[in-house]
């Protein structure tokens, strides 16, 4: 049986709906905080059972006949949340699971000034010394376009701190890969780069913007302090701010410039390009 968390969530409830495409329902299960919210699931023929990050025996039961269990990242701002993945990867080996994958982020590492790859680093480590086959999915970065580049619409302009390259994927493709990967023949050990093909910039974005709207969209780069000072007057938390304003940092440093092709072999097509996420953001 393969095992999904987080499944009414958006990425890997993504995922389970990409995975009932290639496997029998009866051979997935996900563990989730409340069942009632994936009575869609069970009604598929999933199986369901109540789990937690932070409730180790109910973890174990949600996890039994597992082949594989597919962790998702922890989002509680409030946690310990290498303890929850370290307690997560514990059951998982406990129930008996024969790999665990584990939804990583492209550039993992101690070496960052964006904290978020230095939680999955440690949790890429602890996973390493399970002694059960494993494997991490090395997303690029994904989320809300309009967070990333702010109110570009309505002003024409996206104005942000310095960057340098990255990938942003679509978190759908994200999904599907991951799915491939949970119904594939061939195991996939260790860390998996799932990226575009080629990292892009912001001026790459407001290019992509330009075109599609036919409007000149300027990038414009913002000092690092105003940025922040600019945040915080729009009633942003300076710490919020100055977690964004890191992420922009390690992308100068060329911390996400390498890409690779797994998730277009993954996909059997290109990724979805910044002008077709850029597309789907104008059509609302």
């Amino acid at each position: 049986m393969i095992i999904v968390t987080g499944a009414t969530g958006t990425l890997n409830g993504a995922t389970v709906d990409h995975l009932l495409k290639r496997v029998p329902p009866a051979r997935v299960g996900v563990s989730v905080r409340d069942p009632e919210r994936a009575k869609h699931l069970a009604d598929q023929g999933v199986r369901v059972r109540q789990g937690s990050y932070d409730e180790p025996a109910a973890l174990r039961h949600s996890f039994a006949d597992a082949e594989q269990v597919l962790l998702v990242s922890s989002s509680d701002a409030t946690a310990d949340v290498v303890a929850q993945h370290r307690t997560a990867i514990d059951a998982a080996v406990a129930a008996g699971a024969r790999r665990i994958l584990y939804t990583s982020a492209h550039g993992t590492g101690f070496d960052t000034p964006y904290p978020p790859l230095a939680i999955h680093a440690a949790t890429e480590d602890h996973l390493a010394a399970s002694g059960v086959a494993w494997t991490v999915l090395r997303n690029g970065f994904y989320g809300d376009l309009g967070q990333l580049l702010g109110p570009w619409q309505a002003t024409g302009v996206i104005a942000k701190p310095a960057d340098g390259p990255f990938s942003w994927v679509d978190r759908r493709d994200a999904a599907e890969a991951a799915a491939a990967i949970l119904a594939s023949d061939s195991p996939f050990d260790g860390p998996v780069d799932l990226t575009l093909p080629s990292p892009v910039t912001l001026a790459d974005f407001a290019s992509a913007a330009s075109e599609l709207t036919g409007r000149h969209v300027d990038r414009i780069v913002v000092d690092d302090e105003k940025w922040v000072a600019d945040e915080m007057a729009n009633g942003v938390p300076e710490a919020a701010a100055r977690f964004t304003l890191s992420m922009f940092q390690a992308t100068r440093t060329g911390h996400f410039a390498r890409s690779d092709s797994k998730l277009s072999r993954l996909l059997g097509r290109e990724p979805r390009s910044v002008a077709d996420q850029l597309a789907d953001q104008i059509a609302g």
